[in-house]
């Protein structure tokens, strides 16, 4: 377990910590000890598990993602408390546009998987399912089952991120092979589908829809910043390949005035026209500024860069928010890294860190670094000031040259910083190397569904800005005037159904070596002499009723109900009905085990048969077990 007093103490000024060693149930990938003190070892040895971490969750021979059909991505293989063995339009673009700018970096041997993910991306829009079909608004359908059906079953819908971000990922892929002369492949087999995805867009984007999470029905920053986005390059694409996209061109510049409703004047606002009476704050607004980064946008604060001074002071805000409510960041002070969940009200699964949002306040940091020095300056403007004085408390507003002495103690901290966040991630990260969806706000043992997709695909994106690996610009410099007027209009654009699904043979790069991928050596986690395991049960309780954990081993209480182990219900909230209790075990110890719940009267209420079996893993510190009461 951490010693929380001694926690800050672990930080250097690079925000590098001591990692601890997490375990989970069932990592069949293993890591050596993470104690190693180099951030840069963890990165290497995590990059190509993370890589194979995404590639496992994809269809059809992922070894994680059985029965899912060709170029699907999987969210997790987990299939209970949480199910997320579905297809998410958002992770999957999201995903995929990872592994094209991959593919482009010369790991070519990606190229089938992502022909595979086109293909079915041009199947999906034409299922017809709960938020309409083709051209009646089906395209923004969250999700869909693993063989390309439709999930029917109730849930927050529309999200209108999908179109774009599927759009985004295509048009990088298409880019490629124009460079490579195969523009016809293009306009045959991709344009197609950006077509109806930008057509989407081009309709909808004034109209509210569930955000990134899937709780919030309004209007969400990341998906406004995500649609612009589109549309921008959108527009160039088809101008490129000698198509039409007239509603890209009229109404690119109004979601660009939207985007600009979502800044109050000290930080973004994730959601607006909406009222759930939270504070705003959310990673959604720093998963909204990375994945709209444009290298050579420089610092434009209209499209809000990593660099602009007010994502920059968005950056602060939430993260500082994250300080005082989650155990594992007590005592660490402004300016060194914290474990970022969702947004501070969050009660999902308790309300934790999670591996996405941590790894996206490193990268829009390395996005920043990037752009000071393609600048060749950095500028400290009234509202970016609080971000830079955390780093120089003497600091004051003005431009400073990478040749003067502030540039560089600047750069230098706010490199180190990012790397905090990373380090983080090293800490908190299971010796296998698998990554979870979060980890505990007080232990930081993982927690919810394993392996991620996302997970893994915003570890990598971090690193590789951390080493100066950009992707190519949508042109932001390009689209970053408001219009004389702002209104909430839209364009009607055609849909179509993309029929040619199919890629022509040996479409290869015409210059270009193939990058060696990197394999994980095979060594293995220390085995641990006792692990610290954490019960969780979801169970709705009434005023007086108490929560027990009984089982066959003594520690357990040996089925005596009198024994039990008592839990606590500090987590427990309105819409998170959460009982929970650590436990210290020998490692590799199996047993039965059960919940039970008391009155005020001590009445024993037992819950349904089967007795649960648990075995104790043999490789970290900490487990987790997630359980609802049956």
């Amino acid at each position: 377990m951490l010693v929380h007093s001694s926690f800050a103490a672990l930080l250097g000024a690079a925000g590098i910590v001591v990692p601890i060693c997490f375990g989970l149930p069932a990592e069949p990938r293993l890591l050596g000890s993470r104690a190693t003190g180099s951030l840069a070892s963890f990165l290497a040895a995590e990059s190509p598990i993370a890589l194979q971490g995404v590639l496992s969750n994809i269809g059809p021979n992922g070894s994680k993602a059985p029965g899912a059909s060709p170029g699907i991505v999987i969210a997790s293989p987990s299939t209970s408390n949480p199910n997320y063995f579905y297809t998410w339009t958002r992770d999957s673009a999201l995903t995929f546009k990872l592994l094209v700018d991959t593919f482009i970096s010369g790991d070519f041997a990606l190229q089938p998987q992502i022909e595979n993910y086109i293909s079915a991306q041009a199947k999906l829009q034409t299922v017809s399912n709960p938020s309409g079909g083709l051209s009646t608004g089906g395209l923004a359908e969250p999700k869909f089952n693993a063989d390309e059906t439709a999930f029917t079953g109730p849930w927050g819908r529309p999200q209108r991120d999908g179109p774009a971000l599927r759009a985004t990922a295509l048009i990088a892929y298409a880019h490629w092979l124009i460079r490579n002369d195969y523009t016809s492949t293009v306009n045959s087999i991709l344009w197609p589908i950006i077509s109806n995805d930008l057509s989407y867009v081009e309709q909808y984007w004034n109209q509210t829809g569930f955000d990134l999470w899937e709780e919030v029905n309004g209007s969400s920053f990341f998906t406004a910043a995500v649609q612009h986005r589109a549309l921008v390059e959108g527009a160039a694409l088809a101008q490129q390949i000698g198509q039409m996209c007239p509603g890209c061109v009229s109404q690119a510049p109004q979601v660009l005035c939207l985007l600009q409703s979502f800044w109050n004047g000290q930080y973004l606002v994730a959601n607006i026209n909406q009222n759930n009476g939270r504070s705003g704050k959310d990673a959604n607004t720093l998963l909204g500024s990375i994945h709209t980064f444009d290298p050579a946008a420089g610092c434009d604060a209209a499209t809000f860069q990593p660099c602009s001074d007010k994502a920059l002071a968005n950056h602060k805000v939430l993260t500082d928010s994250f300080r005082s409510i989650y155990i594992i960041n007590s005592g660490i002070p402004e300016g060194t890294a914290v474990a970022v969940g969702r947004y501070p009200e969050d009660t999902y699964m308790g309300g934790n860190p999670w591996y996405i949002n941590t790894a996206a306040a490193a990268e829009l940091l390395y996005s920043a670094l990037y752009q000071w020095s393609r600048l060749g300056s950095l500028t400290i403007t009234p509202v970016s000031f609080s971000f830079f004085r955390d780093f120089a408390p003497t600091v004051t507003i003005g431009t400073y040259a990478s040749s003067t002495s502030t540039y560089s103690t600047l750069t230098n901290a706010i490199r180190a910083y990012a790397d905090g966040y990373m380090s983080l991630i090293e800490r908190y990260t299971p010796c296998g190397g698998g990554l979870a969806e979060q980890f505990s706000r007080s232990n930081g043992a993982p927690l919810s569904a394993v392996d991620l997709t996302w997970s893994y695909a915003s570890f990598l994106t971090a690193i590789a800005r951390r080493s100066g690996t950009v992707p190519s610009s949508w042109g932001a410099s390009n689209a970053n005037v408001l219009p004389s007027t702002c209104s909430g209009t839209s364009y009607v654009g055609p849909y179509a159904t993309a029929t040619d699904t199919i890629f022509p043979p040996n479409q290869t790069p015409t210059a270009g070596t193939t990058t060696i991928r990197a394999t994980a050596p095979p060594t293995t986690c220390p085995t641990p002499s006792s692990v610290a395991v954490t019960f969780s049960v979801i169970e709705t309780t009434t005023y007086g009723e108490t929560v027990y954990i009984v089982g066959s081993i003594p520690q357990l209480g040996n089925w005596i109900p009198s024994q039990a182990v008592l839990l606590s219900v500090s987590q427990y909230t309105g819409s998170n009905h959460v009982w929970f209790g650590t436990v210290s075990l020998p490692a590799a110890l199996s047993f039965q085990y059960k919940y039970l719940k008391t009155d005020n009267n001590g009445a024993v209420v037992w819950e349904a048969d089967p007795n649960r079996n648990y075995v104790v893993p043999t490789t970290g510190g900490t487990a987790v077990e997630n359980d609802t009461w049956q």
